[in-house]
């Protein structure tokens, strides 16, 4: 899975289009991979699905993930490099993305999928599902502010690509993508509404598909 996801990664840099890339532990591996396939990136533009509101030293930061695995790999770095300035605050920070990201029509909107079916920073029954307008919002939580593109900004991709991985996301997975739209599952709300999506699972997340 994660040299399937790889490639599709070098096709989209290769391709010059704009690519937002995600967090979490699945993709580290197919960042790594990529950027070892591809060394130079100086047509693509990159952007973030969603930010945790952190410097981008942070350990948390899905910024600092794809500097290790990514732009501190390649030998020619991407045309621009667009992070979200989590650290100004999830309101300043989202009304920056969301100027930045006027007129853009993402190539590739790479997706991970959380146990509870939440995708960027969209999760069960929030408000943010409902946003229309703007491209990207500050998300409240618990534990740390977040930042991510609306919906309108992820199904408008050209290809939508979900990597999951693990038996922890098998329930997810199964409600996400052999059920109906649900608000209460957002990775269930993002597709590709004129081009692709493809979802790629190892077995253990695949587990409950046919269930």
């Amino acid at each position: 899975m994660h040299r399937a996801a790889a490639e599709l990664l070098v096709d989209a840099a290769r391709g010059g289009v704009d690519i937002a890339l995600s967090g979490g532990s699945a993709p580290r591996p197919a960042y790594e991979l990529a950027a070892e396939l591809e060394p130079d990136w100086s047509t693509a533009t990159l952007w973030w699905g969603d930010e945790r509101c952190v410097p981008p030293d942070d350990e948390r930061s899905n910024y600092r993930l794809v500097r290790e695995t990514v732009l501190d790999r390649i030998a020619v770095p991407p045309r621009a490099v667009h992070r979200i300035r989590g650290e100004i605050g999830g309101e300043r920070a989202a009304d920056e993305y969301h100027l930045l990201l006027a007129e853009v029509t993402l190539g590739l909107a790479f997706q991970g999928i959380g146990p509870d079916g939440h995708t960027a920073s969209l999760f069960p029954g929030s408000p943010a599902l409902d946003e229309r307008e703007r491209r990207a919002v500050a998300v409240p939580r618990d534990d740390v502010e977040r930042v991510t593109m609306t919906l309108p900004v992820l199904c408008g991709a050209r290809v939508v690509l979900f990597l999951a991985l693990g038996e922890e996301k098998a329930e997810a997975v199964a409600r996400a993508f052999a059920g109906p739209p649900d608000p209460q599952v957002p990775a269930s709300l993002v597709r590709s509404t004129d081009g692709e999506t493809i979802v790629l699972l190892d077995r253990a997340a695949a587990a409950k598909l046919d269930n």
